[in-house]
């Protein structure tokens, strides 16, 4: 699958921003679905993971209660809106699918979109 990633911009500390992932192909909801994020001079963390077909989700801690993953599988299409955002969630945000079951270890991730900035002013 291929993955695109879009919605990234400037918004202010306390805005919101909706993040969507396009994946190709006819089988997306084949795929766990997951995005993770990388600061600068920081590694790449995850921020939250999705089932194949919504019903279960998987926040960081960090995000819990500002994140929202969700998905639609008839646009091949996953979502992260992000509300209350922090200073601290300036990073570029990438989305990744997977097999076999959700989670957050990136190197379980088999596909990768090229990311989207994200940019969070105090």
């Amino acid at each position: 699958v291929q993955l695109q990633a879009s919605g990234g911009g400037l918004v202010q500390a306390g805005g919101s921003l909706r993040l969507s992932c396009a994946g190709s192909g006819r089988t997306f909801s084949s795929y766990y679905m997951g995005w993770f994020r990388q600061a600068p001079g920081k590694e790449r963390e995850f921020v939250a993971a999705v089932s194949r077909f919504g019903g279960t989700t998987s926040y960081a801690d960090s995000v819990k209660g500002r994140f929202t993953i969700a998905r639609d599988n008839a646009k091949n299409t996953v979502y992260l809106q992000m509300n209350s955002l922090k200073p601290e969630d300036t990073a570029v945000y990438y989305c990744a699918a997977r097999y076999l079951t959700i989670g957050s270890m990136e190197n379980e991730y088999a596909y990768w979109g090229q990311g989207t900035l994200v940019t969070v002013s105090s």
